[in-house]
């Protein structure tokens, strides 16, 4: 089901118009469509049905409550990377038996709120790591569920700055160590050990990296077992991309299948943090376009949404498509740079697309659902945009527009002197 489509001539989310919503709630605007959000958890999940497993959303592809509490409801869990995430799943009703803290960064505090929530486990990425939370954990007179987080040495195949799983990475634990790093954890009064984790990179478009990483995975975990630890669940992570062009990523069945192959009858529970492909096709970034700006190399057409909105093209060149949410029948096309105010020449959310516009006109930048809001800021002193979840032939704004003076009321000048 495509939950974003042209009816009588205008582009919808579902079966409200884009061009309503942008007259209700303004530009630039997040619009977020309820069922397409449902149908992706809802195929992710299937694939593993019959299989002990756990679908943990990767909260940093799109925080929002409303979403966190649809996917909660659906049963899913959570990955979260900071303790500001926690409390968000938290506030959306999200299991916290359910939570896995990844992140390469912990700190004691967020060590704390965590064990106190009780969560489902730590993914552990350093010895350093492990260490502090034994003795947080001791502190507190709790015991810590770890899974280590084993960095495969297998090339994702993706943009570098999302390639998580190689060994010049920040990420995880050499494979090479990993056996080590169990034994010291075994040794520790205050940690549990309860699985191996891997996450090798976001937007992978191919099958054959996750299958080496989980190979590696599960030698690793057959290694352990011999040595007398035994493995509860193995986290595969995420990563599985979208098609955002021309991309064709897996198929979540046939991702589904293939690693439930290669576990065999391994007793243990399989955990995947999927994000971009649970969220990814399931938004926009409505835009509005301010101003045509010909010039005798390349034609611009200035819009209201700006790269503080979303970062993507910007920060990785990456490709969203753009379309008019009223396409025109008449007019003349061009070929655009689509740019926003922002006071950078890296302001852009596409290059060389072919349109026929005029000022005043909506534009949908699609695919626009992970890494958006996100990533937002308020660079240039800008308002973050609304965002709209859409529910069949309703909207609901899920959070306001900034207001300007939200920017600085955290602020203070220096006194008086």
């Amino acid at each position: 089901m495509n939950s974003f489509s042209l009816k009588n001539s205008t582009l919808h989310a579902e079966n409200v118009a884009l061009n309503q919503i942008a007259t209700e709630f303004g530009t630039p605007c997040y619009v977020y469509s309820k069922a397409a959000l449902t149908q992706a958890f809802e195929r992710f999940s299937a694939g593993f049905a019959g299989t002990n497993h756990l679908v943990c959303f990767a909260v940093k592809a799109n925080p929002s409550l409303a979403i966190l509490n649809l996917f909660a409801k659906l049963g899913a869990g959570f990955d979260i990377v900071s303790g500001g995430e926690l409390a968000r799943v938290l506030a959306a009703g999200g299991d916290p038996k359910k939570i896995v803290f990844s992140g390469v960064g912990k700190t004691a505090i967020e060590m704390q709120a965590a064990l106190n929530a009780g969560i489902f486990c730590f993914n552990v990425e350093s010895a350093s790591e492990l260490s502090r939370l034994n003795k947080v954990a001791g502190e507190m007179g709790k015991v810590a569920p770890v899974s280590l987080r084993v960095n495969p040495n297998v090339d994702a195949k993706t943009h570098p700055y999302i390639s998580t799983g190689l060994k010049n990475s920040k990420f995880g634990v050499a494979y090479e160590d990993a056996l080590n790093v169990y034994a010291q954890a075994a040794a520790m009064p205050n940690i549990a050990i309860h699985g191996v984790d891997c996450h090798i990179g976001s937007q992978i478009t191919e099958l054959s990296p996750f299958l080496d990483a989980f190979d590696r995975v599960l030698l690793l975990v057959d290694a352990l077992e011999q040595q007398g630890i035994h493995i509860q669940h193995i986290d595969a992570g995420g990563g599985i991309g979208i098609c955002y062009n021309d991309e064709t990523p897996p198929e979540f069945t046939a991702y589904a299948a293939a690693m439930r192959t290669k576990l065999g009858n391994r007793n243990v529970k399989l955990v995947f943090e999927p994000g971009r492909a649970l969220v990814g096709n399931a938004g926009v970034l409505l835009t509005k376009v301010e101003y045509l700006k010909p010039t005798t190399s390349k034609n611009f057409a200035i819009v209201d949404a700006a790269m503080n909105d979303l970062m993507r093209p910007a920060l990785y060149d990456a490709y969203h498509n753009i379309q008019p949410v009223q396409p025109r029948k008449d007019g003349h096309a061009a070929v655009y740079e689509i740019v926003g105010p922002v006071c950078e020449s890296g302001d852009f959310l596409g290059h060389d697309r072919t349109l026929t516009l005029e000022e005043g006109d909506l534009l949908a930048i699609m695919s626009a659902g992970a890494y958006g809001m996100s990533m937002s800021s308020n660079y240039n002193t800008r308002p973050r945009a609304a965002e709209v979840m859409v529910d069949g032939g309703d909207s609901h704004l899920i959070r306001k527009r900034e207001e300007i003076a939200d920017l600085f009321a955290l602020e203070k000048c220096l006194p008086q002197t």
